[in-house]
C-alpha cells in the first residue's frame, strides 16, 4: 500500500509564492509518475502538472511559466513551486502517484487560497 501526505498549502496574496510537498511512503516502484491536480469549488478536478521518474514534465497551460514541478526520488517526494499566484489558482491541491497500470493513489489534499 502507498500513502501520500501533502503539505505546504495556505493563504497567500496575489503575486506571492507557495511550495507544496507530497511525500510518498510504502511500496514505491522505481518507475512511476507523480502529479499535482487541483479542484476549485464547483469545478472538476484538473491536472496541474506531472513528472515521471525520468523527469519528463508537463504543465497545464494556465500554470506554464509560473509553476515548477520537481521530485526527489531518494525521498519519494514531489514538489510544486508556485510563483506569481493568482486568485484563480485557489483550490484544493491533490498529489497523485501512478505506477504500472493498476496502482493509482491520491493524497488527502491541501488548500491553497490566493487573495486579491
Amino acid at each position: 500500500q502507498v500513502q501520500l501526505v501533502e503539505s505546504g498549502g495556505g493563504l497567500v496574496q496575489a503575486g506571492g509564492s507557495l511550495r507544496l510537498s507530497c511525500a510518498a511512503s510504502g511500496s514505491i516502484f522505481a518507475i512511476n509518475v507523480m502529479a499535482w491536480y487541483r479542484q476549485a469549488p464547483g469545478k472538476q478536478r484538473e491536472l496541474v502538472a506531472y513528472i515521471s521518474s525520468f523527469d519528463d514534465t508537463n504543465y497545464a497551460d494556465s500554470v506554464k511559466g509560473r509553476f515548477t514541478i520537481s521530485r526527489d526520488n531518494a525521498k519519494n517526494t514531489v514538489y510544486l513551486q508556485m510563483n506569481s499566484l493568482k486568485p484563480e489558482d485557489t483550490a484544493v491541491y491533490y498529489c497523485r502517484l501512478q505506477q504500472r497500470s493498476e496502482y493509482d493513489y491520491w493524497g488527502q489534499g491541501t488548500q491553497v487560497t490566493v487573495s486579491s
